[in-house]
């Protein structure tokens, strides 16, 4: 009886210092290889502004013009999720890393009219709503950062995030990119009571879709060189998300050497 109490001593502090050893040899939040996902809240704005063209108008109603959303916008807002994968370097207190991402969701903006909206000048081609949805976005960062505490990371990013947008309309639907600089802030904690190398992340992003062209508009034609029809519309905007997710780190690339 003595040998087996002995035993299950022997285990019991076997098992503490496996476990000391095991948060010891840790990684810090966001150090080494990790993987992660998250999931939050997408708003952003978008401003348009087309110009049309007309001179075979016979009215003032059909001679075409220019509409700008100047101040304002259409504003963007959805659910999305995705994930992180990265490596980051403890130095002391401070921190730096890269990282890349890729995200998708239901993001979308929508118009709707009770009357036929004519597009084309000289046809007949009328909509009553136009959707676009931002299908997924994607980009890569740098990443600085300073540890308030063993187990608390505070970080800041930056670099280029692209997304996709699916825009539809009656009868029609196209595709188009874009992207632009993208910044960002978050803070990490290990959740050390579960593992020392998982940890929990909330932060924010950033992204700056800059301007991008868009010619045409369904069947109408652009509005360039001598055309006497046509549509030419610009979209400039920007975009912020609120993340929260996990991330696990598992990999010291030095340890393989």
């Amino acid at each position: 009886m003595k040998k087996i109490k002995l035993l299950i001593a022997g285990a019991a502090v076997v098992g503490l210092m496996s476990t000391s050893i095991a948060f010891a040899d840790g990684f810090a939040p966001g150090e080494g290889l990790y993987l992660g996902a998250f999931a939050g809240v997408g708003t952003g704005i978008v401003q348009p502004k087309v110009v049309t063209t007309n001179t075979l108008g016979t009215s003032q109603d059909d001679a075409g013009g220019t509409f700008e959303a100047t101040e304002g916008g259409l504003g963007l807002q959805g659910m999305e999720g995705g994930a992180w994968i990265g490596y980051g370097y403890k130095m002391g207190d401070l921190y730096a890393g890269l990282e890349g991402e890729i995200a998708a969701g239901d993001v979308e903006f929508k118009l709707t009219s009770d009357i036929d909206i004519r597009v084309n000048p000289t046809g007949t081609e009328t909509v009553k709503e136009v959707k676009a949805t931002k299908d997924w976005t994607g980009g890569a960062f740098g990443r600085v950062g300073y540890y308030v505490n063993d187990d608390t990371l505070l970080s800041v990013r930056g670099g280029v995030l692209v997304s996709k947008f699916d825009v539809s309309y009656t009868g029609y639907s196209e595709t188009f990119y874009g992207g632009g600089p993208s910044m960002g802030a978050s803070l990490t904690s290990r959740i050390s009571a579960i593992d020392p190398n998982l940890s929990v992340r909330m932060g924010m992003v950033y992204t700056d879709f800059l301007t991008a062209p868009v010619s045409g508009l369904g069947t109408a034609s652009p509005a360039t060189g001598n055309a006497t029809t046509g549509v030419n519309s610009e979209i400039t905007g920007s975009a912020l998300s609120a993340r929260f997710g996990l991330s696990y780190s598992f990999l010291d690339v030095n340890s393989l050497f």
